[in-house]
């Protein structure tokens, strides 16, 4: 996508994940003890990835399906469990290390791919399905209807994701974000309006062949995120 504000945030959490945070999401991705903030974070991420699981098949031989933004791959790994044929791309080369080293053990019935770089290279193939969770909540609303209209001109069946939504809980706990330490702060969350965002996306032509429903929202505290549905029309 040439759009220049998507461009400049990309890079931006490029540089958040590669030179500032690294430690610190290895540790969301082990059993290692955490601060009680990170704790529930933490608790929050498995919820809602628990979320976004249940919206695929549990059978998905024959599905191939892009992990967007994902990490250290615990989304992926049991995408891959259920039989689908995974491609995991972050930004980060180091945490995509990470998951590689991880997948080295795999045992299950489909496959896991991990690459760096931007999830909406077209280089990346056609999928069937797409799952990004909490990779799109650094951008604003138009940039996400665009990115997502990239990204279904490559599926066929559905993506699902997460935005963090804007509540006055949500912004509550971003002024609370300051009990971090400033080096571990990630880039801003840019949190829309789930209706906002549902014109946003009714707007963009590229869409016009889709549905989007709102699903299950997980707060916890320090973590709030809203999983949505895209799906054909």
């Amino acid at each position: 996508m040439s759009n220049q504000t998507y461009q400049e945030r990309r890079d931006q959490i490029q540089v958040y994940f590669d030179r500032t945070a690294l430690d610190a999401w290895k540790k969301f991705a082990s059993d290692a003890p955490l601060s009680r903030i990170r704790s529930i974070v933490r608790e929050g991420r498995e919820a809602m990835q628990a979320v976004l699981l249940s919206h695929f098949p549990k059978d998905l031989r024959g599905w191939r399906i892009l992990d967007a933004g994902c990490g250290a791959g615990p989304l992926s790994f049991e995408l891959a469990r259920r039989g689908a044929d995974v491609v995991g791309i972050d930004l980060s080369p180091e945490i995509i290390a990470l998951a590689a080293n991880r997948a080295q053990s795999f045992d299950g019935i489909g496959s896991l791919d991990f690459c760096a770089g931007d999830m909406l290279s077209s280089e990346l193939g056609a999928f069937d399905g797409v799952v990004s969770m909490d990779c799109l909540i650094h951008y604003g609303q138009a940039d996400i209807a665009d990115a997502l209209a990239e990204l279904a001109a490559r599926t066929s069946q559905k993506i699902v994701f997460t935005v963090a939504p804007s509540t006055p809980l949500l912004v509550a706990k971003r002024r609370l974000g300051t009990l971090f330490p400033k080096a571990d702060q990630a880039p801003a969350i840019q949190p829309p309006k789930i209706g906002t965002l549902q014109r946003a996306f009714r707007s963009n032509g590229s869409l016009a062949d889709w549905n989007l429903t709102t699903g299950q929202r997980v707060s916890k505290t320090f973590y709030i995120s809203q999983a949505m549905e895209m799906s054909r029309a």
